[in-house]
């Protein structure tokens, strides 16, 4: 393939190099990393056919000169494309679009998630995989809307049948939560799609309690690391007595995080208490009372924004102040973390990534079938509000 800097193409690098240096300029007001900016713009780039199927990207020397960014940054945005399956990184040679965008035969897959449109960070997933380049092709199937917890098992079961009867190229599957009998309904879910030779690809969390692996591909966000994360930064803000709180019958992404919570006050040489590990409604005032007249911790990590939200709500409505009296920070970045009474410390998704690189995985197993089962987890970033009492400015 000739240079992309020789011939003809010199013309288009212009054109490139000045589109992309405006777009960039132009979202340094935003909020997101800068990472993140340079995947959106490049993203933007390969989806409106910039560069074809095949066809060598710009090398990285290149990108830190047109973004005006470190090659850390622009490495990292590489990386974050090619775990999307959007780009092919060839050692010593580049960074090269990838071929699976010129496949023509248009498949559909099935959206399986119980919880969408009442946990929030499914909403950007799917918006994710539909913004993907790959998606041009393929159809992507949705269920109901969000109904009545009691009702979810049942929902989620006769829609997994309807996918089963129409036979689908594939299923993106959130299991359930907030159910007593979760763990056997999402396993009986699974059991169908598997008989019925349908791939699956998990969004978020695993179909059972750890340690219980499961035969499917999963992408989200390492969960122990995000706890661990989250944790480590309370204790570098001042706080000693630490609990952890999540709701009842949550996910098991709940106990990954709670277990990435122990390892960092472990290695900060605090007391890891199993009175301030706590199962409970956030937005119970009997129950948090408890919690804080019983154990007065000084900090709180929240299993997600959801719990920190309502939780926050519940303890100043006790007439706890936040952060004087209690530290909060939560896991997600939703988009309400920054509008709290106080705005939210937590650790940020990066849901639209995580919702391109599932595309990809589905993509990937639908054309090989017998390769190893893989997690595929992007990493999330550290967000600084006044929950946690740092004195960093807000983004």
């Amino acid at each position: 393939m000739s240079s992309f800097l020789c011939g003809a193409r010199h013309d288009t690098l212009a054109r490139f190099t000045a589109n992309c240096y405006n777009r960039f300029m132009a979202k340094k007001r935003d909020s997101l990393p800068l990472h993140q900016q340079v995947y959106r713009s490049l993203e933007r780039d390969i989806y409106a056919a910039r560069w074809r199927p095949g066809e060598r990207m710009p090398s990285e020397a290149e990108l830190v000169r047109d973004f005006g960014v470190s090659r850390i940054t622009v490495a990292r945005a590489l990386r974050d494309l090619q775990s999307a399956g959007l780009v092919d990184r060839r050692a010593g040679s580049g960074t090269y679009v990838s071929t699976r965008l010129a496949a023509r035969d248009g498949l559909s897959f099935g959206l399986l998630i119980p919880d969408l449109g009442d946990t929030e960070i499914f909403e950007a997933i799917c918006q994710g995989m539909m913004a993907s380049p790959l998606a041009r092709e393929h159809a992507l199937l949705w269920g109901p809307a969000a109904v009545a917890e009691e009702a979810r098992e049942a929902s989620a079961w006769a829609l997994c049948r309807q996918y089963v009867e129409r036979s689908v190229d594939g299923v993106f599957f959130a299991p359930l939560e907030f159910t007593p009998q979760k763990d056997e309904a999402n396993r009986r879910i699974a059991r169908s799609l598997d008989e019925a030779g349908i791939p699956i690809v998990l969004l978020d969390r695993p179909v059972a309690p750890y340690p219980d692996r499961g035969l499917h591909d999963l992408v989200g966000i390492n969960n122990r690391q995000a706890g661990y994360v989250i944790t480590e930064h309370l204790v570098s803000a001042g706080a000693r007595r630490i609990a952890f709180v999540g709701m009842r019958h949550t996910a098991a992404t709940v106990d990954a995080r709670e277990s990435g919570y122990r390892e960092a006050l472990y290695h900060a040489g605090l007391p890891v208490v199993a009175g301030l590990m706590r199962r409970l409604d956030p937005a119970s005032t009997t129950e948090v009372r408890a919690l804080m007249e019983a154990e007065r911790p000084d900090g709180i990590v929240c299993a997600n924004d959801r719990t920190a939200g309502r939780l926050m709500h519940t303890l100043l409505d006790l007439g706890y102040t936040v952060p004087d009296e209690v530290r909060i920070v939560g896991i997600d970045d939703l988009d309400y973390a920054k509008l709290l009474p106080v705005s939210l410390t937590t650790f940020r998704q990066p849901t639209r990534e995580i919702g391109a690189a599932a595309l990809a995985a589905m993509l990937d197993r639908v054309a090989q079938r017998e390769r190893a089962t893989r997690d595929i987890l992007l990493h999330g970033e550290l967000v600084v509000r006044r929950s946690c009492g740092a004195s960093m400015l807000e983004d």
